[in-house]
């Protein structure tokens, strides 16, 4: 933002400007009855001999005008408290500034001619009518620290206007110093929250090599640590290297201070105003292209009205005031106030002689200067003693040099490492690198990770933000600045959800589980229903079919109680699957089982009576009446029924006793549901009442496979042994399928099983003989029945 030129020039020949401009010794002076003495980097200054003569000196000059706004904040504030009559009402303040720099040669010069106002002469004090009372020095802690050298000799006050430094604060080697600004000591973690604010996680570092930087970059680097932040490069400024680091570090500005009326004072400055400022006439000659009149080193001519510093452009002079500047209106109000109260504690202790005014010592001021507690115009409070100082408070200020009337949509750039890992992922350091840098891993199953950054739109007013654009600044509206925003807590870990919540789809957030079991409005559980209810419904109208041929051979054949038995068992297992479906609860979990084992144990045992006395029948005919009549007329197969279901009946006692079947949840075997099931309680007993019904089945099975061969009239043997490899192929099946389910597929799978094997009963023993029923009745009489008989003998004989 800042400009130098520079000039060359023989003084053996110089021209009359040039005369006038030396004449001015490259100070700004404004008399008073007591002076502050400025040191400014404002000019420096080489000297040349090309030709080893006396007459032959060349000098070099380079300007630095950016600075020159310290010189107006100094008369800005000189010229207020002059107008003030409640402070110093007796006595006007003055001053003379000086250039200064960190490898200046007129450096130790210009220091010896402020104190005493005349060169190399020590411990005396040429001056008549006006003391320096203090000296303001910086803004770099060097040029303040090389200024304290020769200052504390004499404990003369020095003002430091740069900011806050720690390696000044040390009063034992700085005992005449005092610092204007306010405690830098949250600089590091000011910068640090700005770098959390705009999620930068992978900074390089630029820092001077002064002690001050030197001080503040291990607590940087501690803050920076504490929030994750890793440090991509250090790169240390050399001092020798701080003239070619210039423009670098003069983009790096200040806040701008709004100090009313400082912008109007500003545009009235001019030569004419202030005539022994050296360096306004070298502005005005430069950019306005004025000349000094030949009679007069004051006077000018060839200027264009009203010039004004208001027609430099922005990078060459900031009309408003800048932290620095503002810094040395701080300073000369904190030395006038000082100035006033010390001025007042003599006039008690002392009477005024014949008007004469006080005199006094520099030194006198430091215990008024260190007590200095006020308030400014502009409303702050001013502290010169460092226990008592204020944090400082900072402004983020953004400078674009826009032309006039551009408005631009500034996106805030990104530093980072490895980009932030999004909702659903988890870091994964990368090895041998910091920790910034990280891949990014997908959460496991039932793991969610939910905290990263969002975009989101600031508006920023323009006191924060400032858009300077050439020689007109754009204020007073808002605009729209896209922060990308990246969490610098990026999940390590991903959390693991409660059992009844389950991870969404993106692995973001725990959604609450829903309840699930196998219901009546699920199109499976209506289907399971709908079936049940159907084959009931079947099994009860080939009830009624054979209740109405109940005097019919065919009905009366094979023993028509057992088959009444049979019809009522398979309704009964047809009607308590419906048991398995719907919402359960402790009464319809333990109804399940019993019921199912006990119409099962009945349905089966049924089965193998029918068996038996098939078997009895055609043995009677083919052996010995006598010796088989008993065990037909007794109806001793019918005895199996009772006998078989006592026997499950305790089984399923013992079941209930020891370990009941419950209800029971299961969180983990369908996602995003909460499983509402029956649990079977003791796994034993529940496999003790499949292994009887399977040993009933197999028995059967076994009987009705040895009686296939005989006569097939009316003869139910071959019906009964398909039914039960129905029967029993349905349960071998269901074991497998039973454990590689889960959830209500297996409650499903149990369902289907009943129905299939109770339907296969049904089918296979009761579909034939409705059909002669209904359909054969000419088959359904005892001529066709002998008929048949005999010929089923002599083929049986054959």
């Amino acid at each position: 933002m800042g400009e130098r030129f520079s000039t060359s020039l023989m003084v053996e020949d110089s021209l009359s400007e040039e005369e006038c401009l030396l004449n001015k010794k490259y100070t700004v002076h404004v008399s008073g009855d007591v002076l502050i003495a400025g040191f400014f980097p404002l000019l420096h200054i080489e000297f040349h001999h090309p030709d080893c003569t006396p007459k032959g000196i060349m000098f070099q000059k380079s300007y630095n005008f950016n600075n020159y706004q310290l010189v107006l904040a100094l008369a800005f504030a000189v010229e207020e408290i002059n107008k003030n009559p409640h402070l110093l009402p007796n006595t006007t303040l003055g001053f003379s500034t000086y250039s200064t720099g960190e490898r200046d040669k007129f450096d130790f010069r210009n220091l010896v001619f402020s104190l005493s106002g005349k060169d190399l002469i020590f411990n005396y004090n040429c001056k008549r009518g006006s003391q320096t009372i203090v000296a303001l020095s910086g803004p770099s802690c060097t040029i303040s620290s090389e200024c304290a050298t020769l200052f504390d000799l004499y404990r003369f006050p020095q003002l430091n206007f740069g900011r806050f430094d720690p390696v000044l604060s040390d009063h034992r080697r700085f005992p005449a110093v005092y610092q204007v600004a306010s405690k830098d000591t949250a600089l590091a973690l000011a910068m640090v929250a700005l770098m959390v604010h705009f999620s930068w996680n992978w900074v390089g570092l630029v820092i001077s090599e002064e002690d001050s930087g030197l001080m503040m970059l291990p607590q940087l680097k501690e803050e920076m640590s504490k929030h994750r932040i890793c440090t991509a490069f250090e790169y240390l400024l050399p001092l020798e290297d701080s003239v070619q680091h210039m423009k670098l570090l003069q983009k790096i500005r200040n806040s701008v201070i709004k100090i009313s009326c400082f912008n109007n004072f500003v545009k009235t400055v001019s030569p004419a105003k202030y005539p022994e400022d050296y360096y306004l006439a070298v502005l005005w000659i430069k950019y306005f292209n004025c000349t000094f009149s030949e009679s007069s080193c004051v006077t000018w001519k060839n200027c264009p009205p009203n010039a004004s510093l208001e027609w430099l452009p922005r990078f060459l002079f900031e009309m408003d005031m800048l932290e620095e500047s503002y810094n040395i209106y701080n300073a000369v109000y904190a030395v006038a106030h000082a100035l006033h109260e010390m001025l007042i504690d003599q006039a008690e202790a002392q009477a005024m002689e014949n008007g004469r005014k006080l005199v006094f010592s520099p030194s006198q001021l430091h215990p008024f200067l260190k007590n200095t507690h006020f308030n400014n115009p502009a409303g702050d409070q001013v502290i010169l003693d460092e226990p008592k100082k204020l944090v400082a408070e900072y402004d983020i200020v953004n400078f674009w040099n826009f032309p006039e009337g551009l408005r631009q949509v500034v996106k805030t750039p990104q530093s980072i490492c490895s980009e932030s890992c999004g909702p659903g992922f988890r870091k994964s350091p990368q090895e041998g690198r910091p920790a910034c840098c990280f891949d990014c891993i997908p959460c496991p199953e039932k793991e969610i990770s939910n905290r990263t950054g969002s975009s989101k739109e600031q508006l920023v007013k323009v006191d924060k933000w400032t858009l300077l654009g050439g020689r007109n600044e754009i204020q007073g509206n808002y605009y729209t600045t896209d922060v990308i925003s990246h969490s610098l807590s990026d999940m390590e870990q991903c959390v693991r959800c409660p059992d009844h919540q389950y991870a969404s789809m993106e692995k973001t957030q725990c959604l609450l589980k829903s309840e699930s079991f196998l219901d009546y409005q699920d199109p499976l559980g209506m289907a399971l229903a709908c079936s049940a209810v159907s084959l009931s419904t079947l099994t009860a109208a080939i009830t009624g079919i054979f209740v109405k041929h109940h005097h019919t051979p065919i009905v009366k054949a094979n023993n028509r109680a057992l088959s009444y038995i049979l019809l009522i068992s398979l309704n009964c297992s047809f009607l308590c699957s419906l048991l398995a479906i719907g919402h359960p609860n402790t009464a319809t979990c333990i109804l399940q089982q019993t019921t199912f084992a006990v119409v099962f144990t009945v349905a089966v045992s049924s089965v193998l009576a029918k068996t038996l006395t098939v078997v009895l029948a055609f043995s009677a005919a083919t052996s010995s009446w006598t010796r088989m009549r008993p065990w037909l007329v007794s109806g001793r197969p019918n005895f199996l029924i009772p006998l078989c279901t006592l026997i499950q009946l305790i089984v399923c006692g013992v079941w209930l006793g020891t370990s009941p079947p419950f209800l029971d949840t299961d969180a983990h075997s369908e996602h995003g549901h909460i499983l509402i099931l029956c649990n079977k309680g003791s796994a034993s007993a529940f496999y003790c009442v499949l292994g009887f019904l399977g040993s009933l089945a197999l028995a059967s099975f076994t009987v009705a496979f040895l009686a296939r061969n005989l006569p097939d009239t009316f003869n139910e043997a071959k019906f009964l042994t398909f039914s039960m490899l129905l029967f029993c192929s349905v349960w071998l099946t269901f074991l497998p399928v039973y454990h590689s389910t889960q959830g209500k597929t297996m409650v499903a799978v149990e369902v289907f099983s009943s129905l299939a094997s109770s339907a296969g009963l049904l089918g296979c023993i009761f579909v034939p003989k409705c059909y002669i029923i209904l359909f054969r009745p000419h088959r359904n009489s005892l001529p066709a029945i002998r008929g048949q008989t005999r010929s089923g003998r002599k083929k049986s004989s054959q």
